[in-house]
């Protein structure tokens, strides 16, 4: 979200949190900018938001600038156009990009991926073995990674493969999720803020993605959506680049503390009632990667190697079954 100068100071001087945690910017250092594509009401907005509000940014000696567009889609262009440096994608999209060729490395910024949904607990899906024969949405299309990790969970639990044995509709996440409701769906594999918004509603979860996850044996916590950005952008502002993350990370710290920043933050989950805004803010806590070192960059290599084996060529990109050199960003220190 855009704030003019005189809103962010008038937020720095009522929220007391903020002056413990800004600092006066780096002496001898000219600020620089980071261009972040955001959606209006995605969760990266929120974390944004929080960075601005406080002047997390500016005690780094950079500049957060959001810019927003109405897709996810329209963001991943706007990253591949040079438009923004650094948007919310997953690591599997990167990992595909990178053995395409190009130059995409990627930063954990949730571990919280989606979840199978259905209407009520007395329909006639209650578990993953009850979907053979019925109609599944699934939020985003057929390399998306709730889906091949579905497919993955149910081929190697129950012996299932789902993309033969369901009906499947592919579709936006706000239309299928209307479907269900309306009864023209059996159940919903969807994004997890509109898993979210539907157990306000009265829906029940049947399975998280992170559940699959581990249902298939992988041991660690593997990261599921995070920064994307270009690695030849990245060394040649990694100061920049570390103050970004510095910034963010103290954000996600408030947001996974502090239920006063959340009441600041309302207004941008564009939540309908108190139990949805509940909802989406545990969900989010949920999510919030709680270390990032060798050992999840490992979970993520078993996983890739699982759903490679589902997803074959498409979602390899002329690359074998190991995620490609460079796909995650080497922070400086572990946390």
């Amino acid at each position: 979200m855009t704030m003019t100068r005189r809103r962010v100071l008038g937020r720095l001087l009522a929220g007391g949190l903020a002056a413990g945690l800004a600092s006066v910017p780096v002496r001898g250092r000219a600020a620089a900018t980071v261009r972040v594509g955001v959606l209006r009401y995605g969760t990266v907005s929120w974390e944004l938001d929080v960075v601005r509000r406080h002047g997390l940014d500016t005690a780094q000696g950079l500049a957060v600038v959001p810019q927003e567009f109405a897709t996810p889609q329209a963001t991943q262009v706007a990253l591949q156009a040079g438009q923004v440096d650094t948007v919310a994608l997953d690591w599997l999209w990167v990992a595909r990009q990178r053995a395409a060729g190009a130059d995409w490395t990627f930063l954990p910024f949730s571990n919280a991926a989606g979840a199978l949904m259905v209407a009520t607990a007395g329909g006639p899906v209650r578990t993953v073995e009850d979907l053979p024969g019925r109609r599944l949405g699934i939020a985003g299309g057929p390399l998306d990674k709730n889906w091949l990790i579905l497919r993955a969970y149910a081929r190697q639990r129950h012996g299932l493969d789902l993309d033969a044995v369901v009906d499947k509709t592919f579709g936006a996440p706000p239309l299928l999720a209307n479907a269900l409701a309306a009864g023209r769906l059996d159940a919903l594999l969807t994004y997890w803020p509109f898993a979210a918004k539907g157990q306000a509603a009265g829906q029940v979860c049947l399975l998280t993605t992170e559940q699959a996850v581990r249902g298939l044996g992988i041991q660690g916590t593997p990261p599921m959506v995070g920064y994307a950005f270009s690695e030849r952008w990245a060394q040649a502002n990694r100061v920049t680049l570390d103050g970004f993350v510095a910034a963010t990370r103290q954000a996600r710290d408030l947001l996974a503390t502090s239920d006063a920043e959340w009441g600041q933050l309302r207004p941008l989950t564009d939540a309908a009632g108190d139990g949805e805004f509940q909802q989406l803010r545990d969900w989010y806590r949920r999510g919030i990667p709680q270390h990032w070192g060798e050992a999840e960059r490992q979970a993520a290599g078993r996983l890739y190697q699982v759903l490679a084996a589902v997803g074959g060529p498409a979602l390899l990109g002329g690359g074998g079954d190991t995620v490609p050199a460079g796909t995650f960003w080497p922070v400086a220190q572990p946390w």
